[in-house]
């Protein structure tokens, strides 16, 4: 069999998925492509070329409206002889409404990576004409069937899962005696990342705590004043290629991950592969089902600034508390999060939409092109940042129940 798996190239999880996807599901013989679309090529960049091998680039022409570019999906599909296709929610709203005017033999799962409002908006747009939907952690899958009505014999869990051999048996860098190495790592943007209260960690943390941030994104330079009153502690390494992450992991001695929200982050499994021990938000249902709170890593209140702080100056104190993490969360990523076990639950997914193919609504003509509700603005574009920010956090912390203190 041969999918198509909707994405472009980038520095992301979402592209990430599909490499740990595209070498697990080979196993059970089936092949996995990109199908990338827009109106500019990453390949261009000498950095992704090597990823030309593995996929096929749409080049949508300027003038080109999105019916037009519609018809180019369709056509990259049909003409690529693909049998089913993956489709990423909100990674492109004309490749995600495409799934309503395949063809019916054409197989559509559908992948949910995110738990807000608008994500669940757009997978409801489309959930009538894909055969089966993963989310990518349980909070996804029990919003998904329990909020929004999602037919539980067709939605499942899958969590995402890394390539765990770069890390097998590499040796974590020496300590550094005066302080802790800090990590943020990945997309520099406050809404989803909460970047913003990095400085409100670091007020608190001691002065012997660096933090290296590396990660490009459209809050970057507005972090870089907020953080300027600790330039002495903390270092921008700006965008880091994937090659070149697992020495990162391995040379710091705990990631800092204060999200508002999150699918299912590859970053936290990755720096826990390293023995980087997580100190992350508490986004129940997510990140409660990777880190075991206090053991292979720690978890704080969304937007509780000043209790990852504590943690930090803990783990500071206690060189002991921070090595026994570390060891519990190389040991608990080698044995939970592997790309092997993720292709194998896609194919068992595979195989049962093969088997039983549940009906899903008619292909619609592609001359009657348009977007349903959930792929278009909605009033919720309108919402003020600062107000859907606060919104965010209430909303976790109305779900959070703690844990109990540092211990």
């Amino acid at each position: 069999m041969k999918f198509a798996y909707f994405v472009l190239p980038h520095i992301g999880g979402t592209y990430t998925v599909f490499k740990q996807l595209r070498k697990g599901l080979a196993m059970h013989g089936i092949d996995v492509h990109w199908l990338g679309f827009g109106k500019s090529n990453p390949l261009v960049n000498p950095e992704w070329q090597s990823e030309a091998a593995f996929g096929t680039m749409v080049e949508a022409p300027e003038a080109a409206d999105e019916q037009a570019q519609a018809r180019l999906v369709a056509a990259a599909v049909r003409n690529g002889g693909f049998d089913g296709i993956f489709v990423n929610v909100l990674t492109d709203r004309v490749q995600m409404n495409i799934a309503r005017y395949l063809p019916a033999n054409i197989m559509r799962i559908m992948i949910v990576h995110n738990i807000t409002p608008g994500t669940y908006a757009a997978a409801v747009a489309i959930k009538d004409h894909v055969h089966a939907t993963i989310g990518v952690s349980e909070r996804c899958r029990g919003d998904l069937v329990e909020k929004y009505k999602f037919d539980k014999e067709r939605t499942f869990v899958i969590p995402n899962a890394i390539d765990i051999e770069p890390f097998i048996g590499k040796k974590r860098g020496s300590r550094d005696e005066t302080g802790l190495r800090m990590l943020s790592l990945g997309r520099i943007e406050d809404a989803s990342k909460g970047v913003f209260w990095l400085p409100g960690i670091m007020d608190k943390s001691p002065a012997s705590v660096r933090l290296t941030i590396a990660g490009n994104g459209p809050d970057l330079e507005q972090l870089k004043r907020k953080l300027s009153h600790h330039k002495e502690r903390v270092t921008f390494l700006g965008a880091v290629q994937p090659d070149r992450i697992p020495q990162l992991l391995l040379d710091h001695d705990v990631l800092v991950m204060p999200s508002r929200f999150e699918g299912y982050p590859m970053t936290l499994i990755e720096a826990m592969a390293a023995g980087c021990v997580p100190i992350v938000s508490h986004i129940q249902g997510v990140t409660d089902t990777i880190v075991i709170d206090k053991n292979s890593g720690f978890l704080f209140p969304v937007g509780d600034h000043t209790e990852a702080a504590r943690i930090i100056s803990k783990l500071n104190a206690d060189p002991a508390k921070l090595a026994s993490a570390s060891s519990a969360a190389r040991e608990a990523a080698e044995q939970a999060f592997t790309f092997e076990g993720m292709a194998s639950q896609y194919h068992h997914v595979i195989e049962r939409v093969t088997t039983t193919r549940p009906h899903i609504s008619a292909p619609l003509d592609l001359d009657d092109w348009s977007f349903p509700r959930g792929l278009r603005s909605g009033l919720r574009t309108y919402v003020p940042r600062p107000v859907k920010n606060w919104l965010r956090v209430m909303r976790e912390r109305y779900r959070y129940t703690p844990f109990g203190s540092f211990s």
